[in-house]
């Protein structure tokens, strides 16, 4: 598997999470972006979609940095999530 399709396999395996979680799941938008040493991904979704990604306590958006994490790992890679308003 090359770079590029793995970096996308992380890229949509958010893109589903975040959609099968929100209430419009049309506005959810994941884009990579290559930083030094990482690839961040940013996730946008609906203003009135943001409690319902980020959870009680920040637990909903905590366990998929952690899920993103995981899979940079195993790609002998650094993932991140940041979440944009």
């Amino acid at each position: 598997m090359n770079e590029q399709n793995s970096n996308s396999d992380v890229r949509t395996l958010v893109e589903q999470i975040a959609k099968a979680l929100v209430d419009r799941p049309g506005e959810v938008y994941v884009d990579e972006v290559p930083e030094e040493g990482a690839i961040v991904l940013e996730l946008e979704v609906a203003e009135e979609d943001m409690g319902k990604l980020i959870g009680r306590h920040g637990r909903t958006v905590k366990a998929l940095r952690s899920l993103v994490a995981a899979a940079g790992i195993r790609q002998r890679k650094r993932f991140s999530l940041e979440i944009l308003e």
